[in-house]
This record gives structure tokens, C-alpha cells and sequence, in this order.
């Protein structure tokens, strides 16, 4: 464990030089006992749930009269509304350690919750909820992934107490996000980190010509080619980046459970 007393700021340096070193620690976590004591001391707790993108969503579909179409960046929106106090991050993390050069290192987190109002001003500053939308829109546009829910660890680095007053909003490229070290880690940790309920990654069989530019878009290694077609893992955790980079459009995406979604995160973590 961190101690309380740490400064972030030395604690944020210490990440920026040993990021390299996250998939090292993700094999660390699968030796005997180790993964009960990284869960406890640094994911416990956590509930994390990436959403697709909404253009990977179909959301034209005809609808029976009176029901409601819904996008996954709604989730978000929902959380941002009724929000307490929300910090936008002055960079990302991951894409500043990694040294990004696809997509914009400025393009850091939200925090929302009661929490994040002990983040360093170094680090982030307070926004309003216009602004914190505003972001999110300019994140979607480059292309950039959302994930959404109590991730511990955060708490723990930015000093930001209690966790469970801290809902993290990362805008996660495929080259650099820290969940690429999921198939790495031990099980009881990668289980916290999900797709959305009952969203389901489907390929169309007669579309799919086996070009593998699904498996260059997928970050946890969750899509391969077999006998020529694309094969979807269980593995997979919904982002739907394969979907928009399919050129035949043979991967649909099914628009997970909303409201499911939003208990999910809100049964973890506490905003208002």
C-alpha cells in the first residue's frame, strides 16, 4: 500500500518511469498468492466496464413506438449529471508514459466524486459538467475509447480519499492503455474489468473476408482469424473499435444493457 502521506507528485513520476514495467507486474500477479494480495491492496473493490464507441452501435434500428434509443456515452452523461465535483486531468497518463504519437496525450481522465477534489492541481483542474461533456465529444472524435468505474488503483496514486467517492472516466487508445496487460494478469483481477451487460460482438460470417484488421484494433488480444473468418473470444470487452475498423462492416455490435451498466458502477462508487 501507498502511504497516505506520499506526495503525488513523487508518486506520479515513479509511474511516468516504470509504466514500461506494467506487463512484468501482470505476470507477477498469477504467481501462487499473489493475485489475492494485489486485489486486496490495489483493485479491491474495483468495477470497471468499457463502452463502445457509439458509432460502432447501431442506433438507427426500427424501435417498437414509445421505447427509447439509447448510446453508450449516455452512461457517462448520466454520471457526470449527478456528480459532485468532477476534475479533468491535465494529460493521460499512459499515453504521456508510452510517449504516444497516435492519439493526443492532452486527452487525460475525468474523475468525478467527492474524492477528486484532493487531485493535485498539478494534475487536473475542476470543470463543469458542460465541459466535462464537451471533452468527452472531443475524445469520441479521435477516436478514443471510453471506460468507466472504481478503479482503486487511481485513488491510491492521485491520493485521492475515499476511493469509493472516486468514479475514474478514462478515454483509453489501443496502444498504450494500462488494460492491455489484462490477458497478463491473474484472473481474479481481470474479472473486474468488463463489457457492457448484455452487449454482445457478433461477426457476420459472409461478410468477413479474414483481412485482420479486427486483430490490429483489439487491445486484450480477443479477436483472431481462423479458417479465414474473424473469431470473437470471451475475452472480449466490447469496446468496439473492431466493428468501426472492419472495411466489410462484418462485426455488429448489440447495444448492451444501459441501465444495468449504470447499476453496475453506481453500486461501487459513489458521486453525488
Amino acid at each position: 500500500m501507498i502511504d497516505p502521506m506520499t506526495t503525488p507528485r513523487w508518486f506520479t513520476h515513479m509511474i511516468l518511469r516504470t509504466f514500461r514495467l506494467r506487463f512484468l507486474f501482470a505476470r507477477f500477479t498469477r504467481l501462487p498468492l499473489m493475485g489475492a494480495f494485489f486485489k486486496r491492496t490495489l483493485f479491491g473493490g474495483d468495477a470497471i466496464v468499457y463502452l463502445p464507441q457509439n458509432r460502432a452501435v447501431e442506433v438507427s434500428r426500427t424501435i417498437s413506438p414509445g421505447s427509447q434509443m439509447f448510446i453508450p456515452s449516455e452512461v457517462i452523461e448520466r454520471f457526470v449529471d449527478r456528480s459532485s465535483h468532477i476534475v479533468l486531468m491535465n494529460w493521460c497518463i499512459c499515453r504521456k508514459a508510452s510517449g504516444c504519437k497516435d492519439y493526443p496525450q492532452e486527452f487525460g481522465c475525468l474523475f468525478l466524486g467527492e474524492a477528486s477534489k484532493h487531485i493535485d492541481p498539478e494534475l487536473g483542474r475542476p470543470v463543469t459538467k458542460e465541459e466535462a461533456i464537451a471533452h468527452l465529444k472531443k475524445c469520441r472524435e479521435a477516436g478514443l475509447v471510453h471506460m468507466i468505474g472504481h478503479n482503486r488503483v487511481d485513488s491510491i496514486w492521485l491520493n485521492a480519499r475515499p476511493h469509493r467517492k472516486l468514479l475514474t472516466v478514462c478515454n483509453c487508445c489501443p496502444c498504450c492503455c494500462l488494460w492491455k496487460i489484462l490477458p497478463g494478469l491473474s484472473p481474479v483481477i481481470s474479472t473486474d474489468v468488463t463489457k457492457m451487460p448484455g452487449l454482445e460482438m457478433t461477426v457476420d460470417i459472409d461478410k468477413c473476408t479474414g483481412c485482420g484488421a479486427c486483430t490490429k484494433s483489439c487491445f486484450v488480444n480477443a479477436i483472431t482469424v481462423d479458417g479465414g473468418k474473424a473469431r470473437i473470444s470471451p475475452d472480449c470487452r466490447g469496446c468496439g473499435r473492431c466493428a468501426v475498423k472492419c472495411p466489410r462492416s462484418a462485426i455488429e455490435v448489440k447495444m448492451g444493457d444501459i441501465e444495468g451498466t449504470v447499476e453496475r458502477i453506481a453500486s461501487a462508487v459513489d458521486v453525488s
